[in-house]
């Protein structure tokens, strides 16, 4: 079956028939209905490309939409089931249970027996389980429906292998600047009572931070607040103080999350300060948990600075201690203060390294006695035993060092877990412990 030709229309940037309903919320008057009204995703819909490519093909098949809110996934799900005429059956998986999916299977069923083909879309997909997931795949293999997810979550890690296989995943991406201003101005259309002074319009485009659904709401609000106040033009100033704090986009624990937190860890171990610092505000600004990345950045001084610069760890705990006397805004200097030194620090993962080999070493042989000169004797019967015996009291020996000692039980042979790098503090460890191997060297030939 091929799609109908005026789905695509001539001109992608053309305005949509106007619709009937205007008490309808403007995000829902502003639905596209057709892919020439799709405002964004041109790597998707453009000349050629891959979902262009899927609808000019005339076959319909899975999918997964994948990408931030409000960028339009479930438009794009409506006009496939309106470009190959099929019944479209809508699911949340946060409000949808066992009985909706089983009316969904009924209704396709029936479908099936009067020729017509089904599309089930399931909104927030990675939100079910995987025995919930998994129910959908005998009906996707027998084609009783064409599944389609859409879901904020990397599908990689939210939606089970087996459904995944079975489905092309499209990445959606966020709109840009110039995206959200073509829809500005389809908007304002719709409200003409509503006029933006000079700068406004990209104030707007930055509160939504390419979030269609989230510019809708926020200028269906503005428009409402300005025939309150009767305002006639708004100015950045209207703005601010009718919209309350926007946050940007930002999924605590989602994508987004990880994503900004791998960027921050990478930006500091790159010594590249005004990145890093760039990333803290990000998320701080979106909504994250000082408290959170305040432990990251101590993980970060352990990890990626370690003995280069001892007081790395020390500053970062200090900055944490900080903001849980200040609180926010105020403690929050101390984290950036943390953050910058931090990216400035000389860099070493040698203790990381060090501490991961020791624990491979550890899970990968048996458990060892400890020697007996090693052994604590705080008992008469303990001494009589020989524990401690022939121990060497480090602070008796020449320069505080018990030259050929050994400290590795007796039947495991040394091990070099630490190598310390040339770069700040370590350099100078690393000329000692080079220092200390030559005396056991000395010791061990005398």
């Amino acid at each position: 079956m091929c799609p109908p030709a005026d789905l695509f229309g001539p001109d992608a940037d053309a305005p949509g028939p106007a619709r009937d309903d205007s008490r309808a919320p403007l995000a829902e008057r502003l639905r596209p209905h057709s892919l020439a009204e799709v405002v964004g995703q041109t790597h998707l819909l453009g000349s050629g490309k891959p979902l262009r490519l899927a609808f000019d093909s005339g076959k319909l098949h899975s999918m997964i939409l994948w990408g931030p809110p409000g960028v339009g996934k479930t438009t794009l799900a409506r006009l496939t089931a309106q470009a190959f005429g099929a019944d479209f059956i809508a699911l949340s998986a946060v409000l949808s249970g066992v009985k909706d999916i089983r009316e969904a299977v009924e209704r396709a069923r029936m479908n099936q027996s009067l020729g017509r083909a089904t599309i089930l879309f399931v909104d927030e997909v990675h939100r079910f389980n995987k025995a919930q997931q998994d129910a959908f795949l005998p009906h996707v293999e027998s084609g009783l429906f064409t599944f389609i997810g859409a879901t904020t979550e990397n599908p990689s890690f939210e939606v089970v292998g087996a459904l995944l296989s079975r489905a092309q995943v499209y990445v959606l991406k966020p709109l840009t600047p110039d995206e959200l201003g073509l829809l500005m101005r389809r908007a304002l259309q719709e409200l003409p009572g509503l006029k933006l002074g000079e700068g406004v319009d990209r104030l707007l485009a930055a509160y939504a931070d390419g979030d269609a659904r989230k510019l809708l709401n926020l200028l269906e609000q503005l428009d409402t607040a300005a025939a309150t106040a009767q305002v006639a033009e708004i100015d950045i100033a209207f703005v601010e103080n009718a919209l309350a704090q926007s946050l940007r986009r930002f999924d605590k624990g989602g994508e987004a999350f990880y994503d900004q937190i791998s960027a921050l860890h990478k930006s500091v171990r790159g010594s590249a300060p005004d990145a890093a610092l760039y990333w803290l505000v990000r998320m701080l600004d979106g909504g994250a948990d000082p408290r959170y990345l305040g432990r990251r950045l101590i993980r970060m001084a352990s990890e990626d600075i370690g003995l280069a610069d001892p007081r790395a760890l020390r500053l970062a705990l200090d900055a944490v201690e900080t903001y849980e006397r200040l609180g926010s805004p105020e403690g929050e200097l101390a984290l950036a203060e943390a953050c910058l030194y931090l990216a400035c620090a000389p860099k070493s993962n040698a203790a990381y390294v060090a501490y991961n080999a020791a624990r491979a070493f550890v899970q990968a042989n048996p458990s060892s006695e400890v020697p007996i000169h090693l052994r604590n004797a705080p008992t008469r019967l303990m001494k009589e035993l020989g524990y401690g015996r022939a121990y060497r009291y480090a602070h008796d020996e020449p320069d505080a060092y018990a030259a050929g000692e050994r400290y590795f039980p007796d039947e495991l042979p040394a091990q070099q877990f630490y190598v310390p790098t040339p770069r700040g503090l370590e350099g100078r460890i690393a000329e000692k412990l080079a220092q200390l191997r030559r005396l056991d060297d000395e010791a061990e030939q005398g």
